[in-house]
C-alpha cells in the first residue's frame, strides 16, 4: 500500500443505551467531522458501544466477582493467575476474562463482546448504506493484550465490507524475492490505528479511517478468518 492515511475521531456519540440505533447516532456524529462519511471509509466502532445498543450487559453480585461469569462465557480455560483468567471464548478469540468488559459500564455491570461481532458490523455497515447512501466498510474493536509483549493494544473482533486478511504469497518484496508466508492482518492494523485517537477514557468510541488501499475491500470476510487454527497454534 503507498499513499497516506487519515484517521478522524468522531466525538460527540455520547453514552449508548439498549436498544438505541447505533447506525443512525454514528451517521449523525459523523456529519460534524471532517467531510462526514464517505465512500471507501473504514469506520472503526468499539465493542462496548455495540454491546451497550445490543444489550449486552449483565448484572454482577459483588459478592461474587466476575470470576463465574467468566466461566460462563468461556468454552475453554487457559491459563488462571489470581483474579486474572485467560480463556477461550465461543467466538474463538483467546483474551483476558472471555472478554468480559468492566470500564465505562455502571457499578454492578457488566458488559458481554456481542455474540456475533461480524453480523455486529454488517448491521451497521447495512444500515449506513440503505439510509444514508454512503458506501463503507465497519470494523468493531475491542482492547487485547498479546503474548510476549506488554502492554494492551486494539485489534478487530468484527468486520464487514473488508478483506480481514491480505495474503501476500506469491509476491515479491523490495528486492524480489518471493514471499512465502506473509499474511496481513489489516483488520487489527486498522483498529490498532484507530485507537490512537479513541483513546481509553476520552468518549470517543467511532473513528472513521480513510485512505485504505481500494484492494482491501470486499464482501465475505469474517474476523474468524484472523484466528489461527488450534491445529497450527504451537502454544494450544
Amino acid at each position: 500500500m503507498s499513499g497516506s492515511l487519515t484517521i478522524i475521531p468522531v466525538t460527540g456519540i455520547g453514552e449508548i443505551r439498549p436498544g438505541d440505533d447505533l447506525a443512525a447516532i454514528i451517521a449523525e456524529a459523523a456529519r460534524a467531522t471532517d467531510g462526514g462519511l464517505l465512500d471507501g471509509d473504514v469506520l472503526v466502532v468499539t465493542q462496548k458501544v455495540v454491546s451497550k445498543a445490543e444489550d449486552r450487559l449483565v448484572d454482577i453480585d459483588p459478592e461474587v466477582g466476575h470470576k463465574p461469569l467468566v466461566e460462563r462465557e468461556s468454552v475453554r480455560v487457559l491459563r488462571r493467575r489470581g483474579d486474572l483468567i485467560i480463556s477461550e471464548t465461543e467466538h474463538g478469540f483467546v483474551c483476558a476474562n472471555a472478554g468480559i468488559d468492566l470500564s465505562n459500564v455502571e457499578a454492578g455491570q457488566a458488559a458481554l463482546l456481542p455474540v456475533d461481532s461480524d453480523r455486529s458490523a454488517r448491521r451497521i455497515r447495512d444500515a449506513l448504506t440503505h439510509r444514508f447512501d454512503v458506501d463503507v466498510a465497519v470494523v468493531v474493536s475491542d482492547t487485547f493484550g498479546r503474548p510476549w509483549r506488554r502492554g494492551v493494544t486494539d485489534v478487530a473482533i468484527g468486520c464487514a465490507g473488508l478483506r480481514p486478511v491480505v495474503d501476500l504469497r506469491g509476491t515479491t518484496d523490495a528486492l524480489g524475492r518471493e514471499l512465502q508466508v506473509t499474511e496481513v492482518a489489516v483488520v487489527d492494523e486498522i483498529a490498532a490505528a484507530a485507537e490512537l485517537v479513541m483513546g481509553k477514557a476520552d468518549g470517543v468510541p467511532v473513528a472513521i479511517v480513510r485512505g485504505i488501499d481500494p484492494s482491501w475491500f470486499g464482501d465475505g470476510g469474517v474476523v474468524a478468518d484472523v484466528v489461527r487454527d488450534p491445529a497450527d497454534d504451537l502454544f494450544r
